[in-house]
């Protein structure tokens, strides 16, 4: 057995941004290499989760080697100093956050005065649209472009958005849907 005691670098964030940090993934308790069928399998479980409307996080670990990173090292995190790559990939971890209940009736209320009612947020789109969708901004039967896309096996490039009653952002970070 062995007594050296080692640092356990652990990173939480959006799940997208710490697998992307990854080149293995734990499985039945060991490091595997992360291939391309278990991102395929990341991307499947975090968009079902995501569609749910939950915040989704993702975790990652790296035991540090003793040798480099002995017990009293000084961590820096303005100057960096310790691998950022390279992590083992954990797992994904949902919350449950719902909208507060009064926002679907000050939506509808918008709405009836003819307000045109957007969302701004740096959820993951998937899990922004699940959120539009509860709240009323997305109406039943309205379809985003990622909806036509889906149903039509294309790539969302390929839709023209004025087909869509919703336009996506162009962006990750802040999208917005009418």
């Amino acid at each position: 057995m062995n007594d050296v005691k080692r640092h356990l670098l652990v990173m939480k964030g959006a799940p997208e941004r710490i697998l992307e940090r990854c080149s293995m993934i734990k499985m039945n308790g060991a490091d595997v290499p992360l291939t391309p069928q278990l991102t395929d399998a990341f991307q499947k479980a975090y968009d079902d989760l995501g569609s749910l409307g939950e915040r989704v996080l993702g975790f990652a670990d790296l035991l540090l080697p003793a040798d480099d990173f002995p017990i009293g090292f000084s961590f820096n995190n303005e100057d960096v100093n310790f691998p950022l790559d390279g992590l083992s990939f954990v797992g994904l971890m949902s919350m449950i956050d719902p909208p507060r209940p009064n926002v679907p009736d000050a939506v509808l209320k918008c709405r009836c005065a003819g307000i045109k009612v957007i969302m701004v947020t740096g959820d993951h789109p998937i899990t922004a649209k699940a959120i539009a969708k509860q709240v009323g901004i997305i109406s039943q039967g309205n379809n985003t472009v990622e909806d036509i896309a889906k149903s039509r096996g294309v790539p969302v490039e390929e839709v023209d958005p004025r087909y869509s009653s919703i336009h996506p952002s162009t962006t990750t970070s802040s999208p917005s849907i009418s």
